[in-house]
């Protein structure tokens, strides 16, 4: 069985390593933007994203490192998202991650776009020509369309746009799912995803990591809702109480503390279930579903 701190640990670093080869270097007329861009990066952060993307690869056979390019431009994409959620104009947060968020650092206008820096750096990273010339072009494709398909308005975008609208008001149940699902399901699915389809899964075992991922990413972000009730600045890196003071409609305050375990719990079964036709290649998989349950930060 895999020791899943120790894998997350070695990915983490392969993952910094590259991302610090991807990105450039702070010089020039445009050295702001990119230590913007740079500061949020690595500001810390779980890498999960890019994680599940070399573990939905290594699931299916294929090799976690060779799919980087789109594990990392998966991680651009979300701290982008990062950055432009802290915004005054949207959650107005002061600390991420432990640390200052960008626009708390570099002013709100360079936060926007160093948001829209690592968005677009995302997508050029993913097509760069030696990119291309290591996979399948239909599946690069694919998997291209997939990311953007779950970063925009039919995913992400969407997601955070339906939670932002909802502040405040009593909303009907089924729309907590559907604003988690597609503010962080989304992406975490895509990312998944993504590894197995690169790495020439079949279509049964793609269909089978999409559903993982899928129930995955919902219950990542009723876990984060959760650890904003129950968790605390030290682990979280982030301010603690912060959905209540908005009126956010979460797990939590639709439904109750206790039925938001609950559901938490009996989505991780799910997906864990439906992994049970793979063999030891995906136990990293098995082992992240258990780990998102459990984590405390």
């Amino acid at each position: 069985m895999t020791d899943i701190k120790k894998y997350l640990t070695e990915k983490k670093a392969v993952i910094d390593n590259a991302l610090k080869a991807y990105l450039p270097q702070p010089e020039g007329p445009t050295a702001d933007m990119v230590k913007a861009m740079t500061y949020s990066l690595f500001a810390g952060g779980k890498r999960l994203r890019p994680i599940l993307c070399m573990a939905g690869a290594e699931a299916v056979g294929g090799d976690g490192i060779k799919v980087l390019p789109v594990a990392c431009g998966l991680e651009m994409i979300h701290t982008y998202s990062l950055i432009h959620d802290d915004l005054p104009a949207m959650d107005d947060d002061q600390l991420r991650r432990g640390k200052p968020t960008s626009h708390i650092v570099f002013g709100e206008a360079m936060a926007i776009l160093a948001g829209d820096g690592l968005l677009t750096e995302a997508f050029h990273l993913m097509t760069r020509p030696d990119v291309i010339e290591a996979f399948d072009p239909e599946n690069l494709l694919q998997v291209i369309h997939l990311i953007a398909e779950a970063a925009g308005y039919q995913g992400m975008v969407g997601g955070q746009a339906m939670d932002i609208q909802t502040q405040g008001r009593e909303i009907d149940p089924s729309l907590v799912e559907f604003t988690h699902a597609h503010k962080t399901g989304a992406l975490i699915a895509a990312a998944v995803t993504s590894g197995a389809i690169l790495s020439n899964g079949t279509e049964d075992q793609i269909k089978a990591i999409q559903t993982y991922g899928a129930r995955i990413g919902l219950a990542f972000q009723i876990s984060d809702d959760i650890l904003d009730i129950e968790g605390d600045v030290i682990n979280t890196g982030k301010g603690i109480g912060g959905d209540v003071k908005k009126g956010k409609n979460t797990y939590p305050s639709v439904f109750g503390l206790d039925n938001a375990k609950n559901v938490l719990k009996k989505t991780v079964e799910k997906a864990l279930a439906g992994m049970e036709p793979f063999d030891q290649k995906a136990d990293p998989l098995k082992m992240i579903a258990t780990y998102i349950m459990k984590r405390r930060k």
